[in-house]
């Protein structure tokens, strides 16, 4: 085997099954996103020339939605400190948050609203503050002849995404 900057073989095999994308707090969020009506990109530059990724883009509104991870993100309620490797992870973490708070910034100088919210966090809290940004344009820019977002379906039974 290749040297690798893993503790572990089995932590080396964990960290390689890590999705980028398509995660199941994204998808939850995605799929009350769309059930309300509203069409996004997944996993895209939301302004090139940054390198930074969101997890759901509405280009034209120029908002920007990020699903952090608890672990990667160093969430405070739910973040853990390796026990192992801890030169190689803290850090790796740390730079983590840095880069977040950069991003966010970056963004936010661009003219796009950045939403960021927890892999935790209840995925239709989530899907209503995504589309109260998304209405909010409306009425920001005076659109009135765009469709609305349909929102039953971030309150009904019939969208739980946990049935899914």
């Amino acid at each position: 085997m290749v040297e690798s900057w893993a503790s572990s073989e089995g932590a080396r095999r964990t960290m390689l099954a890590n999705r980028r994308r398509d995660t199941k707090p994204e998808l939850r969020v995605r799929r009350l996103l769309h059930a309300a009506g509203l069409r996004y990109t997944v996993d895209a530059p939301p302004a090139p020339p940054l390198r930074a990724r969101a997890d759901i883009v509405f280009s034209r509104r120029r908002i920007a939605v990020f699903i952090d991870g608890c672990f990667w993100h160093g969430c405070p309620t739910h973040g853990v400190q390796p026990k192992s490797n801890e030169t190689y992870w803290r850090p790796k973490l740390a730079r983590n948050r840095e880069r977040d708070t950069q991003v966010t910034s970056d963004l936010k100088a661009r003219g796009w609203t950045v939403l960021r919210f927890w892999e935790h966090e209840d995925p239709r809290a989530v899907a209503q503050t995504v589309v109260a940004a998304w209405l909010g344009w409306d009425s920001a820019y005076g659109n009135t002849s765009s469709p609305k977002a349909d929102t039953k379906y971030l309150t009904s039974s019939a969208a739980d995404p946990k049935s899914n």
